[in-house]
């Protein structure tokens, strides 16, 4: 059975840092593309990072501050999340993807980061 736990959200004041993990079972995360989303209110999802094989992949919101990697032996892949902004706050969510027809999702963790 296919499963992505996501776990590491909270509450944090801006600049601070939180690290999420997602962890996955009943696959191995280093043959897929492992991928990492977030939701803000009234937004539509976006993907934020990404790491497939060696290559890792940010969007423009939040490269030089955030990093994706991944654990092969934990089969869990992990973001750290520095000098973090009020604009990103959202539920963050683990994906992982391979083909058309594999594509997996987490349940979403919380980041909310406020005064």
């Amino acid at each position: 059975q296919v499963q992505l736990v996501e776990s590491g959200g909270g509450l944090v004041q801006p600049g601070g840092s939180l690290r999420l993990s997602c962890a996955a079972s009943g696959f191995t995360v280093s043959s897929y593309s492992m991928r990492w989303y977030r939701q803000a209110p009234g937004k539509e999802r976006e993907l934020v990072a990404s790491i497939a094989g060696l290559r890792a992949y940010y969007s423009d919101s939040v490269r030089d501050r955030f990093t994706i990697s991944r654990d092969n032996a934990k089969n869990t892949v992990d973001l750290q999340m520095n000098s973090l902004k009020l604009e990103d706050t959202a539920v963050y969510y683990c994906n992982a993807e391979r083909g058309t027809n594999n594509r997996y999702w987490g349940q979403g963790t919380q980041v909310t980061v406020s005064l």
